[in-house]
């Protein structure tokens, strides 16, 4: 059986490679996959402390963060593409207006 601890440790160089590419990206599409990472991070956590402590709610839980992960890729492959239609590229700092 492996320790929580190696779950743990996944989890945590997971999210911070997230964090790395969230910090540092100004593609979109990287933005996103970071924002993943970060979330899949957090799955990650639920399932072990669900499997440690023997009950299946964390397991529940990374369920419905499944589910919000792909309503958030959702909504952002269209901003992405709202993106790409009014500005010609998906660096995220070239849009600083809010127009229509």
């Amino acid at each position: 059986m492996v320790p929580p601890q190696w779950y743990l440790l996944l989890a945590g160089a997971v999210f911070c490679i997230g964090l790395f590419g969230i910090l540092t990206k100004r593609n979109a599409l990287l933005f996103l996959m970071s924002v993943e990472l970060m979330l899949n991070a957090a799955n990650i956590n639920l399932v072990a402390f669900s499997q440690f402590w023997g009950n299946v709610t964390g397991q529940t839980f990374g369920l419905f963060t499944m589910a919000l992960a792909a309503a958030e890729v959702a909504v952002g492959i269209g901003i992405i593409l709202v993106l790409y239609r009014n500005f010609n590229d998906i660096d995220v700092t070239v849009p600083n207006t809010m127009r229509w």
